[in-house]
Formats: structure tokens, sequence, C-alpha cells
């Protein structure tokens, strides 16, 4: 294969970006002795505080079973912020926690919430709020209707008339199991709520890379008219992890990889890449195609399931030269396993724009790298009129889109090797975030607290989105639980299993090259 030369320069003009201060609200965190929130939601609303965007009167209540006073609750926080506290910081820290304050209780008992109904009073009635309130659910999802349903039989999420305060409940994912199930949740979420209250969380919409996306398509005129069905080869989506299971057995042998990856984040990223332009970047509008392009994407034929979606479960391996165990032997998962740790698919849009183009996308996890990216592939010249250049050596171009970890964009074109023969060979263009504009890019879970403190609602999914995704993913499940077939076996370490070369080796396409 040709070497490939890789140029990185990006010029930029003076930036200057004003933030405004958030309105003034109170956050109830249901679930706050769990990893979520020491290792996330906490560090992101502290960000937001060392920027000076949080009000006076803002404050954090957590909530959960565990018994802990409001100093031990915050000692448990400030453990996980130590390595934020250093120097100026350390004395923000401080002054942060001391607005962290919790409440122990049993999620099902009226009185634990009616004790909590007073315990916001009193906390509002000290930082001078005026009664905002964000109810942020970082439970398991049998809690969900549980913890609302309770809320609003005790008036805690009525809004006035008047529009003096309002009332916004964030929801975690998983939102159901299948579309039954999401679709009952929503049924009782929309006994209490009205759907401008209710923000379901998915922390990829956050990254900024997956923001970004919007931008290039609709802010460049160089991409938008070449992103369709006559220039564009093939679309990869790949959602890499080198972890395992860990310590999330309990959860993952009741969801496996489909329901985990691929229902929110994969299927919302396929939206946003595909989707046709909004009339406006209003969040309804933005939402409104999201829906049209998820339920543009052909149905899986449940007796020719094989030939577009394939699952797979990493087995004893090595990752980064360290062996590790295979998903049965891991601790809280069941040997006999059918629970699946990858999932490739092959989707086909039946609109427009992308009649024929194939999506494919992969998501496993103890794969050989993390990587997180979107490669779009264009086809290559229907005419090539150098003559002393092989055809067969002339490569597609490719915009890859980085996510995560080195969040970037990259563009790799064609070009003349320098010397007497004309010799081809590719040349990638590109930039990372952070050497561009002199940071770290700020957390996901920090973008989507300030947009729901604001109100905004484009980067949180609405019930018919969740309705068309669960739409397309339940037949397969059922299908798989009817066949009670055992996943491909890879080792851990690989890129999953043979199987999955076969979605783009039937198109006589393959997957993008990622080195481990």
């Amino acid at each position: 294969m040709t070497d490939i030369i890789t140029h990185t320069h990006v010029s930029h003009g003076d930036f200057h970006c004003v933030e405004s201060r958030l309105e003034p609200c109170s956050l109830v965190i249901f679930g706050a002795s769990g990893d979520l929130t020491v290792r996330k939601l906490v560090p992101a609303l502290l960000s937001i505080f060392q920027r000076g965007l949080q009000p006076e009167e803002f404050f954090i209540l957590g909530c959960a079973r565990s018994r802990m006073t409001d100093e031990q609750f915050r000692g448990k926080l400030r453990l996980e912020l130590k390595q934020q506290a250093d120097g100026p910081a350390g004395a923000m820290t401080d002054i942060f926690l001391k607005r962290c304050y919790y409440l122990a209780g049993d999620y099902p008992e009226l009185e634990f919430y009616s004790t909590l109904g007073k315990k916001l009073e009193e906390l509002e009635k000290r930082h001078s709020g005026p009664g905002n309130r964000i109810y942020y659910l970082s439970t398991p999802p049998a809690l969900f209707e549980v913890i609302v349903s309770r809320l609003g039989a005790l008036g805690m999420t009525a809004e006035p008339g008047d529009g003096s305060r309002w009332v916004r409940v964030v929801v975690e994912k998983p939102f159901g199991r299948d579309l039954p199930s999401a679709m009952e949740l929503d049924t009782r979420l929309a006994r209490v709520l009205k759907e401008n209250q209710v923000y379901r969380i998915d922390h990829y919409l956050g990254k900024e890379t997956v923001q970004n996306l919007l931008m290039f398509r609709f802010a460049n005129v160089v991409f938008e008219p070449i992103w369709n069905r006559r220039y564009v080869d093939n679309v990869q989506i790949t959602v890499a992890e080198t972890l395992g299971v860990e310590h999330r057995a309990g959860y993952f042998e009741q969801a496996g990889q489909l329901r985990d990856m691929f229902q929110n984040h994969m299927m919302q990223m396929l939206a946003l890449v595909a989707m046709e332009p909004p009339s406006s970047f209003d969040a309804d509008r933005v939402r409104d195609e999201k829906v049209k392009l998820l339920r543009s994407v052909r149905p899986f034929d449940a007796g020719e399931l094989g030939r577009s979606v394939v699952r797979g479960q990493y087995g004893p391996g090595s990752v980064g030269g360290t062996g590790v165990p295979g998903y049965c032997q891991e601790e809280g998962v069941s040997p006999e396993s059918r629970v699946e740790t990858y999932v490739a698919a092959k989707i086909m849009l039946d609109n427009w724009r992308w009649q024929g183009v194939p999506f494919y996308l992969r998501s496993g996890k103890r794969l050989a790298r993390r990587v997180s990216e979107i490669a779009v592939t264009f086809k290559t010249v229907p005419h090539l009129m150098f003559t002393e250049v092989n055809p067969e050596h002339l490569m597609s171009d490719v915009l890859v889109l980085n996510i995560q970890p080195e969040e970037g964009v990259s563009l790799t074109v064609q070009a003349k090797r320098p010397g007497p023969k004309v010799q081809m060979t590719p040349l990638t263009l590109d930039f990372h975030y952070r050497s561009v504009f002199g940071r770290s890019l700020p957390d996901a879970y920090e973008r989507l607290l300030m947009d729901c403190i604001s109100g905004d609602q484009t980067l949180f999914i609405r019930h018919d989105e969740v309705a068309a995704a669960w739409g397309l993913l339940t037949p397969v499940l059922e299908a798989w639980e009817e066949q009670q077939a055992r996943p491909a076996l890879y080792p851990a370490g690989g890129w999953g299993p043979g199987e999955a070369d076969d979605l783009p080796a039937a198109d006589n396409r393959s997957w993008r090259r990622l080195e481990a």
C-alpha cells in the first residue's frame, strides 16, 4: 500500500466566545451515590462553576438509599474531585461543595418525597432560589416511573401557568428494553410530565465532534453539495472499546451491546450524519429531521438477518499486552451467556439522498483500540486521465470525524508525489481540537447539563426518536431470542468476529483499517 503523507495545518481567525450565566435552579440527583454522579455529573457541574456560569442560587441535592450526612457526601465527592483541586481551583472546589447536600430515602416510599419537598423549600429559601428545579434520574430504569409518579403525586413536577418557574426531568438511558416497554415508559411519564419537561440524555450527543458534524455539513458549501448518493460510496460508524464488561455485568447481562450502544448512540450518530437539512437550528426542527431519517431505514429481514446484522462475544485474549478473560469468565456473567458484546450492521436508507449507499455500523467491547469515529468514503473519479497511474492504486477520498479519544477531523485526498514521474499518493489534512483551540474539550455532560438548565432540547432525544429506533431493532432482538444461537466468538484484543467482515465484503468493500 502507498505510504500516506500527513500534513497538518489549520488556519483560523481570532475568536471570542462570551458565555452567559445560567438561570438559577436546584439540581436533584436521584442515584447520587452511584458512579455516574461522582465521576461525571459533579465534575461537569464543578467545571461550569469554575467558569463563573452558575449563579449564587444554584445548589445540588443528592438522593439515594445509602445513609450519609451532607459532610460524608461532600467528602466522597472531594475524593473524586481532588485532581481538580490544585492551586486556585482548590478554593473554588470547597465553595462548590458547600452547595452540595444529601438526603437518604427509599424511592417507593411517598414519605420520602414529602421530606424531599420540605428540604428543597428550605434550601431554596437559604439560597434565595426562584424554585426552578431539575430532577436527574441516575437510577436503574425500573425506578424511572416510580420516582416520577411519586413526584407528580405531591405536585412537585407542576409548573405554574404564569411561567414564573420551571421543572425539568433528565432521564438516563436505556429508554426501555424494546419497543413495547419504551412506549409503556413514555405513557407513564406523560401522565405526569409534558414532553418539553422530559430530557432524554445521550451523552454522545454532547461530544463536540458529534455536534460539529452539523457545522461541517450545513455551514460549509464544500461538503453539503456532495453529501449524497452521487458522490459518497459508503459511510462507516465505529465505536470500539478496549474495556470489557467491568463492574456492569449485572446490567449488561440484561442488556447486551445492541440495547446498550445501537439503540441510542449508534442510531443517533447515523441520524446526524444522514439527515436532511433542518429549516432552522431549532430543537424540534432538528429532531424532526432525525425522526424522518430513522423512519427511512430499511427494516431488517428476520429471515435473512445474517446478511445485515452480526453479533459477537469476546473470548479470552490479550489487550495492550495483558491477558484478559473472555466475557463468560467475567465476574457476574453466566458461563453459558448468549449476550452479545459486539454488533456490526449494514444499514440501507430508502430515501432520495442515500438510495443505494451502504452504512456500516460496528460497536464492541475488548477490541484492539479505543476509538469512536465516523468515516465518509467518497467515490473515485469516473475517469482517470493520468495514464501513468494504475487505477487500482488510486484510493478514495475519506473524511473522518474522530469523536474520541483524539477529537478532530481529517480529510484524505489524492496528490502527486514529488519527483519527475506521475505518482499519486494519499495526502491527509487533519486537525485536533486540543492543538487548535489550546485546551481540552469540555466533557459531554458539561454541555448537556448547561443545555438542560437553559431549556435547550436540541441535543436531547424526543419520544418519537426513541420509538423509531426501537421499531427497527426490536425485530432483531426477537429473532435472536427465537433462534437461541450463540454469538460468534472473537478474541479479546482483535477487531471482532470474522463474520463481520462479510457485511462489507458482500458489496466488494471492507472495513476501514484501524491500527491497534
